[in-house]
């Protein structure tokens, strides 16, 4: 089986439809390598893929958004942004399959070019939402990749302090260059089980450590003090719920992509499962002490099962890390020729500028972390909920285009004023509100900020 023509979902149908008839004659061990680990393009591949990429190190900040918003307000504002989350998938899974029709199915494309979001866009809106989603998106994606660099060396000075988080971060940027050699999404299968392991693990330890702990003296929960933290926190949970701008280049690995609007619904079914339990606990446990702490590491109590989660969650930032380089390794590709090439060597070479320059910008600011919700608001808004509402609205006005579903014109009619409601909500909520909150915030803390800082945050040592 030849790694290098496996970019294209017909030619994964033919090469299965290939290893089903050799069972009988004995396979070899590469081809149950192939089939077991390296060759993944199922529907479950894919729900792996997305769980992976959806839950991250934000469930050890999310204890703080539900202290800037409450218990109520906090868990309803993930079951809100989950639900929008699952209806701009759906639009793009119908965008995807309109695209494919255009271009693969008609054969303008070549059958090794790997459809992007953006592309996808400009095929069925139009090529002015197409760069829009294009400088949105490889924005939102390359500053989520440096934050998964950030948190690795956040995460470890919590174990180990004897390194500042700066020289920490020369490891963990040297360690995720070998990530260039990762072929395509059809790979990720073992990186994603491993994601998806690791993050159940810690949200299960921080449930479990915070029920047992108990509440600390004199706990408060006072919720939304202002609309300023308020709006802060309900921004960082719509960038919890964001991670479909990679839902294209994903669509594209699977053999029948068709589905990928469920896989994703069953994804943020289990992302609930890991997130609100823990958040509830462990903001019952500390209440509005986690004000002041917006890493749950830095109140949950020093142990063994602790150190193992720390670990846990540095792996977990990796395969974070190859999922959302994904797509921007693939638009470097295009853009300096070596795309359609059969030498995979070639683009892993191709590769490597672009993770030097995430190492250099997590190097360079490493107070990233408290413009989480400054992303949510001005990139995450715009590139993965309001662009696709706006994109359907759009393609269907001008009647190029229309869902498939009961009673078609009005069921058109009705997705059209569901994504125009997404759209003005995430535009006034997140975007408006949230981008005054996030920024109002930011100022805050903008006296703390240094570039190249060894240690940002980091509390005094004893001398």
């Amino acid at each position: 089986m030849d790694v290098k023509e496996t970019e294209n979902g017909a030619l994964q149908i033919t090469e299965e439809t290939t290893n089903q008839r050799e069972v009988g004659e004995g396979r070899s061990f590469k081809d149950v390598w192939n089939a077991v680990v390296w060759h993944g393009g199922s529907v479950f591949d894919a729900w792996l893929n997305v769980v992976a990429a959806q839950v991250g190190s934000l469930i050890l900040t999310l204890p703080y958004t539900f202290a800037q918003m409450g218990f109520w307000f906090g868990v309803c504002s993930q079951f809100l942004y989950g639900a929008f989350g699952c209806w701009t998938v759906y639009i793009l899974n119908l965008f995807y399959a309109e695209a494919s029709r255009r271009t693969r199915t008609a054969g303008i494309i070549h059958e090794r070019h790997i459809l992007q979001y953006h592309e996808v866009i400009s095929i069925v809106a139009g090529s002015t939402l197409g760069k829009a989603v294009l400088v949105f998106n490889m924005t939102a994606q390359t500053f989520t990749c440096v934050l998964q660099l950030i948190a690795c060396s956040s995460h470890i000075y919590y174990m180990n302090s004897n390194w500042n988080k700066r020289e920490w971060l020369y490891l963990f940027g040297a360690l995720a260059l070998p990530i260039v050699l990762l072929p395509s999404v059809h790979n990720f299968r073992l990186a994603s089980i491993l994601g998806i392991a690791t993050t159940s693990i810690t949200s299960a330890y921080m449930t479990v450590a915070a029920i047992q702990h108990g509440q600390v003296g004199q706990v408060r929960h006072q919720g939304p003090k202002n609309l300023v933290e308020f709006f802060t926190g309900a921004t960082n949970i719509l960038f919890s719920y964001g991670s479909h701008g990679l839902c294209i280049e994903l669509m594209e690995a699977m053999w029948k992509p068709q589905k990928y609007k469920f896989v994703y619904i069953y994804a943020v079914l289990y992302t609930y499962l890991l997130t609100i339990p823990d958040s509830v606990s462990v903001y019952w446990a500390y209440g509005d002490i986690l004000l002041h702490r917006s890493n749950a590491f830095a109140v949950l109590p020093p142990s063994k099962a602790k150190n193992v989660c720390i670990i846990a969650m540095i792996l977990h930032q990796y395969v974070a890390f190859l999922l959302n380089v994904n797509p921007i390794f693939l638009a470097w590709e295009k853009l300096v020729g070596v795309h359609l090439s059969e030498r995979f060597l070639l683009k892993a070479v191709a590769r490597i500028p672009v993770v030097l320059v995430i190492w250099f910008l997590a190097l360079a600011i490493p107070f990233f972390g408290p413009i989480n919700s400054i992303m949510g608001a001005f990139l995450f808004s715009f590139s993965v909920y309001i662009i696709p509402s706006v994109a359907f609205m759009k393609a269907y006005s001008r009647k190029e285009f229309s869902p498939v579903g009961p009673e078609t014109a009005m069921y058109g009619h009705l997705t059209y004023w569901i994504s125009a409601f997404v759209a003005v909500w995430v535009f006034v909520f997140g975007f408006g509100f949230g981008g005054f909150a996030s920024g109002t915030m930011f100022v805050r803390q903008i006296q703390s900020f240094g570039f190249f800082d060894k240690c940002y945050q980091c509390p005094p040592k004893p001398q």
